[in-house]
């Protein structure tokens, strides 16, 4: 009875340490993806970098394609270097996207705090999110199903807005991006803290892209509400 007890004590610490392994993996691989990221945004902004110009609908059909390569690229290589080099090349292309944004918030006299503002604001709720993963003990897995539904629904009024251009439907899809996002932080962080994710390239993906998309969303809305011409 002893040693059973103990190989169970003994095989649940593994666990938790394999674990513990893949989420500081993850938060350290999140941190160096900022890099690029910034770079990418600082390049494009220097450059006058934009994908939408054109068409925009051709744009957003072009950037998919791109992400989605980078995607399936990632997840094919996730146990090996080539996927953390994927994933930092994706993060530059993914700040090069960000480029037109900042540009243009940048065009405001108070730019650069509203820029600041919003990486304060996504910082906060990454954090914010992180600890509720760490201390609610409940299982969250059935909320996936649901978070993307309403990224779904998010894109269909995206692409809706590109004909209609109504100013109130971007403000509510930003505010309704911000909160799905972050409810997303919350799922994908608690995924690796609860063993459903062990590898730190996907982990950090996912994570990634929830935290991008909050700060672009809350920029977006800071640009439009604070923006001092």
């Amino acid at each position: 009875m002893n040693e059973s007890l103990q190989a169970a004590y003994s095989g649940s610490g593994i666990l938790t340490q394999q674990r513990n392994r893949v989420l500081r993996n993850t938060y350290w691989l999140l941190a160096l993806s900022l890099v690029p990221t910034v770079l990418g945004a600082w390049i494009g902004v220097a450059m006058g970098f934009t994908f939408f110009a054109g068409s925009p609908l051709i744009g957003f059909v072009a950037f998919m394609g791109i992400a989605f390569g980078f995607f399936f690229a990632i997840e094919k290589f996730k146990n090996s270097g080539i996927g953390v080099a994927l994933l930092l090349g994706f993060t530059f292309f993914m700040g090069l996207m960000l480029s037109r944004l900042i540009g243009a918030v940048l065009g405001f006299s108070n730019g650069a705090q509203l820029i600041m503002m919003a990486f304060g604001g996504t910082a906060l709720v990454f954090f914010g999110m992180a600890t509720m993963a760490t201390t609610i003990k409940r299982d969250l897995s059935g909320m996936g199903k649901w978070l993307m539904v309403g990224v779904i629904m998010l894109i269909v009024a995206s692409l809706a807005n590109i004909w209609l251009q109504m100013p109130a439907l971007m403000l509510t899809i930003s505010s309704l991006a911000i909160v799905i996002f972050s409810a997303y932080m919350l799922y994908d962080i608690k995924r690796v803290i609860d063993g459903g994710e062990t590898n730190y390239v996907t982990a950090t993906l996912a994570i990634y892209l929830d935290v991008y998309l909050v700060f672009q969303n809350l920029l977006a809305l800071l640009g439009i509400f604070g923006g001092d011409e």
